[in-house]
């Protein structure tokens, strides 16, 4: 029996991967995750919260791993009741559908995380200037936030565009390979979210000493490496048309997370706090024209960028 489940769940996550895949309602409350490092990644380190979940609101909830390009399609039709996502689509699925931010994620740094732009040591590669003429990669464009917008901010403060300012720029699908092929020569540097490097360390993928950080910063209370100001965390949001009585259910208990239980120890998480501010996250987008806050941003052209 054991084999049978665990061969249901692959084949679960390998279907909610395809191309214009919508989870069919088959819990009372269905939460989508985005899933950046891959789906089996994502359902590793969020199952325990859905247990937990579902013992404290006495009502069965899924947890189903998402794909950045397939989180607008899915929240568009209503599909899932809950997201769990970076700022970048809170702010998108705030903005353009209607949901309701509940609360903000606390990981063992803080309610905040930040861009890396990494680069391989020994490649006279640390400034910001540097990347002038360079073959860079990026998260998917327009959607990631610390793999894409957050850098891209930071260097248009500088007056650099990295869409013109390249010698190719580029999308990758996952950021752990982002940071193989800067290790391997294959491209210069690569942007990821903050956390990262230090996690494929733990997990034996790379020598951090390996790699150096363009325009390191220190200082402001994030003790990871990071290249970028600081932003809010990912954000648990209930879409629109979520019976309100049930959002505020899942909010109490979201809040009621306790750092030493198994789901917070599982998602590596310290809980979950009222949800921050997204002012900084609102200019980042609006000065890069990111949907929702491009002059022709509209429910089609939303659906249309992530795909």
């Amino acid at each position: 029996m054991r084999f049978y489940r665990r061969l249901f769940i692959a084949v679960g996550l390998v279907v909610s991967l395809l191309p214009g895949f919508v989870p069919t309602a088959s819990a009372d409350i269905n939460i989508g995750v985005m899933a950046p490092r891959g789906p089996l990644n994502a359902m590793k380190r969020w199952i325990e919260f859905g247990r937990y979940l579902t013992t404290e609101l006495g009502d069965k909830v899924k947890i189903t791993p998402l794909s950045p390009p397939n989180m607008v399609p899915v929240a568009r039709v209503g599909s899932v009741d809950f997201t769990l996502s970076n700022p970048t689509m809170a702010v998108i699925l705030q903005e353009v559908y209607g949901a309701k931010p509940l609360a903000t994620l606390v990981k063992k740094t803080g309610s905040q995380f930040a861009g890396v732009i990494v680069a391989k040591k020994g490649k006279g590669i640390a400034k910001a200037e540097d990347l002038k003429g360079k073959n860079v990669m990026a998260l998917k464009f327009r959607r990631a936030a610390g793999a894409y917008t957050f850098q891209t901010y930071h260097l248009l403060q500088k007056g650099i565009n990295p869409h013109k300012d390249f010698a190719t720029f580029k999308e990758g699908k996952r950021q752990d390979d982002l940071v193989l092929a800067v290790g391997k020569g294959e491209i210069d540097a690569a942007f990821v979210r903050s956390g990262l490097l230090e996690s494929m360390q733990k997990e034996g993928k790379i020598n951090i000493d390996d790699f150096v950080i363009v325009d390191q910063r220190s200082g402001d209370g994030l003790p990871q490496l990071h290249t970028t100001e600081l932003y809010p965390e990912w954000y648990l949001s209930a879409l629109k048309g979520t019976d309100s009585d049930l959002a505020d259910r899942v909010k109490a208990a979201a809040l009621r997370l306790d750092a030493k239980s198994k789901a917070a120890k599982r998602a590596k998480i310290i809980g979950f706090v009222e949800p921050l501010s997204m002012k900084s996250m609102k200019t980042a987008l609006k000065a890069l024209k990111i949907t929702p806050y491009d002059k022709d941003a509209a429910d089609s052209s939303a659906v249309a960028a992530a795909k």
